[in-house]
């Protein structure tokens, strides 16, 4: 889809479907109010499943893990029910971070875990990585933890509506404080889907492991496309090496682009604790 303008065009610009929500993603330095409303219109126009259409305004920042959208068209309307992989959830694009580019990502990790695993999920938002693993792989616990109040409360009615309660446990606050708290030697498999914060919160993975298990690490790596492999593993050899561990890096692959040279990368670690 090309939109023309007066001194240059968005070529191919990024639209997500959530549920019935459709967010237009154009550079942020490139928006125009005028053309936006009008390519939401015509989303609306050749997709009648497409309740709503909203603008991506910024990054996604902070701790909370959201960014600002802008109201295009449609029904004034934030939150709805998306379906992934044969489970439903509930959410608000405005409170809790959501991409369906994930979706593969997802089901790769839900298909690693194995019958009766005990699993932490770190940085769940809404509970999609847990839910997901709940439902596709019989483990015997998923401890879901996040510190946004309102993934929290999306995560919990995801919980009820997936009828995964008796699995996956919630927990609202930060994931090395609970963890310190409740879940030291807990685990078999550890979920990192935070770049900002999992090598920092490594050490506490580590200690959430009950003598060996894996770690799954969510890496934003800035590099040409021929090194954001080697480099994402390189960073993590660095933080595993400040502890009493042994350690093999199983696999790294590429999760989705995020920016100019930009990737996000994920990296699966087998450990044996000393």
């Amino acid at each position: 889809m090309l939109i023309h303008r007066s001194k240059m065009i968005w070529k191919n610009p990024k639209i997500e479907y959530i549920g019935d929500i459709a967010i237009i993603k154009v550079p942020f330095n490139d928006v125009n109010e005028e053309e936006l409303k009008k390519l939401a219109n015509e989303i609306l126009e050749k997709n009648k499943f497409v309740k709503s259409v909203w603008h991506a305004a910024t990054p996604v920042m902070g701790e909370l893990k959201i960014r600002d959208y802008k109201y295009l068209a449609g029904e004034k309307r934030s939150e709805t029910i998306y379906k992934e992989h044969n489970c439903m959830f509930k959410v608000d694009i405005k409170k809790v971070f959501i991409t369906p580019r994930l979706s593969y990502e997802h089901l790769r990790i839900a298909n690693l875990v194995k019958e009766g695993e005990r699993i932490i999920n770190m940085f769940a938002g809404a509970g999609l990585f847990s839910i997901i693993i709940a439902k596709k792989s019989n483990p015997k616990v998923v401890h879901s933890i996040d510190i946004n109040p309102d993934a929290y409360k999306y995560m919990i009615e995801n919980i009820e509506l997936n009828k995964v309660k008796d699995i996956v446990v919630p927990y609202l606050g930060d994931a090395k404080e609970i963890i310190e708290e409740k879940l030291l030697d807990s685990s078999d498999r550890v979920l990192m889907p935070l770049p900002d914060k999992a090598l920092d919160y490594v050490k506490y993975a580590i200690s959430s492991i009950d003598k060996m298990g894996y770690i799954h690490l969510y890496l934003h790596v800035s590099a040409r496309k021929d090194e954001y492999l080697s480099k994402a593993e390189e960073l993590t050899k660095k933080e595993l090496e400040k502890y009493n561990i042994t350690y093999k890096i199983i696999n790294s692959k590429e999760v989705r682009p995020v920016g100019p040279r930009l990737y996000q990368v994920v990296v699966d670690v087998y450990v044996e604790k000393n």
